[in-house]
């Protein structure tokens, strides 16, 4: 089993950039088991929050996202949406906005004072103010995202202002659903070159791909 650092009387909380996770277990070639994914997480100390952040296209009938967020929400997670935006950028292109930073930014800093340890999962760079305002407070920050994609999927300065980074393929055979089906490494070398960077350089969201 990974080691990772945490202790078991710490009170832990999730916070999952669900594009960027998306985007980020994609590139690797497997699906996350969400169940698995909080069974993980409750022994290592004292879960009290997991939540997902996503924006989801409201005039849609049927999202793609719209059973996984059900799922979650009725199985231990707490889910945070907005409805997508949809603009026109200076060249006339239709471009479709949903990013959830400030929500999470917020939520994290509210729920800090309950907090000893925030898991975060993104590799978006934009991020690192938050991991810093939060160490600041006594907090202890993970970061959760690969370095395994090229280019990789997470940040340099976020994955350095961290107290400790864990490569999600190092959590494979803990999180991934149906391992018999895992896609080969070989295969998965070829989606690298074809891999987006993460937001904070170009972007990387979850079904809904948007801006």
């Amino acid at each position: 089993m990974l080691q990772m650092s945490f202790y078991s009387n710490e009170r832990i909380a999730l916070f999952i950039d669900g594009s960027n996770l998306y985007a980020t277990a994609k590139s690797l070639g497997f699906d996350i088991d969400y169940k698995k994914l909080l069974t993980l997480f409750r022994t290592r100390g004292h879960l009290i929050r997991a939540l997902y952040y996503t924006a989801i296209a409201e005039e849609q009938e049927y999202s793609s996202i719209r059973p996984l967020i059900d799922w979650l929400d009725y199985n231990g997670y707490t889910m945070v949406t907005k409805p997508t935006k949809e603009y026109t950028d200076a060249s006339g292109r239709r471009k479709i906005k949903g990013n959830m930073d400030i929500e999470l930014t917020v939520d994290a800093m509210e729920l800090s004072a309950h907090l000893d340890h925030v898991v975060l999962f993104s590799g978006d760079g934009d991020f690192r103010s938050l991991v810093a305002a939060l160490q600041q407070k006594g907090l202890r920050v993970s970061v959760i995202s690969t370095l395994q994609t090229q280019p990789p999927m997470v940040s340099d300065d976020l994955r350095r202002q961290a107290d400790q980074f864990i490569d999600i393929a190092d959590l494979e055979k803990e999180i991934c659903r149906e391992p018999s089906a895992r896609v080969p490494r070989d295969v998965r070398e070829t989606r690298h070159q074809q891999v987006r960077t993460p937001r904070s350089e170009v972007g990387g969201n979850d079904p809904l791909d948007v801006d």
